[in-house]
């Protein structure tokens, strides 16, 4: 999956659900975003493998509910 996709994927559903989605900070490798104060870090690959994907987005499942990539 492409890293923009990715991005645009999860701003697409905050904004859905009337969530805050911003850039917290930029390391050296990754870029931490908060999803509604919870940190999720994507890193800076123009590719991101499937399974690395399905794991960032279980970690938003907190703020965006079960399984809402699906």
């Amino acid at each position: 999956m492409k890293r923009r996709d990715l991005i645009k994927t999860i701003e697409k559903a905050a904004r859905m659900r009337d969530v805050s989605w911003t850039v917290h900070s930029e390391g050296a490798r990754h870029t931490i975003y908060k999803l509604a104060g919870k940190r999720i870090p994507i890193e800076r690959h123009t590719e991101i493998d499937d399974l690395l994907a399905e794991k960032i987005f279980k970690e938003c499942e907190e703020v965006l509910g079960s399984r809402w990539w699906r």
